[in-house]
């Protein structure tokens, strides 16, 4: 087990470093020199909050049914 861990864990470093090599231009300031930075930023924040309200929905739902059959137990 501790053998897998360490193995994990040396392979997400040096992906991350071989990642984290600059590029001529990195992509956020393309992305800003563009005006799409911000485009990008409200998708994401978008995306997530969608993500939160579905799962939100799907608590109550969940906490409804399981009421549902407690009450009928």
């Amino acid at each position: 087990m501790t053998r897998l861990a360490l193995t994990l864990f040396l392979f997400t470093s040096t992906v991350a470093q071989l990642c984290a090599q600059s590029a001529s231009e990195p992509p956020a300031d393309f992305l800003r020199s563009m005006g799409k930075l911000y485009v990008v930023v409200a998708v994401i924040v978008l995306v997530f909050l969608g993500l939160a309200i579905y799962l939100w929905s799907l608590d109550r739902k969940l906490t409804r049914l399981e009421n549902q059959i407690d009450d009928h137990v």
